[in-house]
């Protein structure tokens, strides 16, 4: 089969169930991961003959597509922040809005690297996942310790992978939060995009992500949505340093409860800022 011949494939067997938009961000993806074309081979190369040992590998995919598998699984990688990540089911896929919030962390370091004196600065993503946040810090700030905390010692095992992958240092734990009477260490800066997904909400969730990705790491009860906020607050009024940061990625719909909880717990200087959409997506606060 053809280069144009298995698009019009691949588009036709898809189009019932994702917008065209997607599906072409789909095929190029695959034409790059599994082909090593690029997108203006489409054009350059239409009569590209596929192998048909490759054919069979990319209808595999197509049938895990047409499930509702999500791509970064399919294929075990993803990009954030412009860097490689490796993920798998054990991990959440890491979303643009969440590049937001590293971008925040990077723009505020500095200020407090002035008031600190320009001594090395402590930092502690709880939550880590894929590792997205710490790695993506590490690999822009300089001058900077960076530890990070997770339950799931299946998701630290693809966090320690995507330090080697981005040639980075982290310093992982494997700590449940919730049951944590204290953090390792003081930091100058703690950040955490924590499950807040209500259960709720679920309804809003699209198929690819409900049935696919680590209810753990999404969902929260909807009687305590701020579970992990307040325990997270609580230790960070402890263990940050003076002129400590937190940093959150919030749920949307409970933004004003969010930064009142932190008033309520003493911080200050609480910023709620948007994120690309126009949601309220995430906090700044002073301890």
């Amino acid at each position: 089969m053809t280069l144009q011949n298995f698009r019009i494939f691949f588009n036709s067997e898809l189009s019932a169930i994702y917008p065209k938009t997607e599906i072409d961000a789909f095929f190029f993806l695959l034409i790059e991961a599994k082909l090593n074309l690029q997108r203006i081979d489409t054009v350059m190369k239409p009569d590209f003959l596929i192998t048909n040992e490759a054919l069979s590998e990319l209808k595999e995919i197509v049938k895990r597509l047409k499930t509702e598998e999500p791509i970064q699984y399919i294929l075990g990688e993803t990009e954030f922040y412009g860097l490689p990540f490796k993920v798998n089911e054990n991990t959440l896929i890491p979303r643009p809005e969440t590049e937001e919030l590293v971008e925040w962390v990077i723009n505020e370091t500095p200020k407090l690297r002035i008031k600190n004196q320009d001594k090395k600065l402590k930092i502690l993503d709880i939550g880590t996942g894929t590792g997205c946040i710490p790695i993506s810090l590490a690999k822009n700030l300089k001058n900077v310790t960076i530890s990070a905390i997770d339950v799931s010692s299946e998701a630290l095992k693809v966090a320690q992978q995507n330090t080697l992958l981005n040639n980075v240092l982290i310093s992982f734990l494997e700590i449940d939060i919730l049951e944590a009477a204290k953090l390792p260490e003081q930091y100058d800066i703690i950040v955490s995009n924590p499950p807040y997904v209500r259960e709720l909400e679920k309804v809003e969730i699209n198929n690819n992500v409900l049935q696919n990705e680590p209810h753990l790491a999404l969902f929260v009860d909807d009687n305590n949505p701020l579970i992990f906020y307040k325990k997270i607050a609580t230790l960070a009024k402890q263990h940050l340093t003076k002129n400590g940061l937190l940093f959150f990625e919030i749920n949307q719909y409970l933004g004003k409860e969010t930064v009142e909880m932190l008033q309520k717990q003493g911080f200050k200087n609480i910023e709620l800022k948007k994120d690309f959409i126009g949601n309220d997506r995430m906090i700044k606060a002073n301890v």
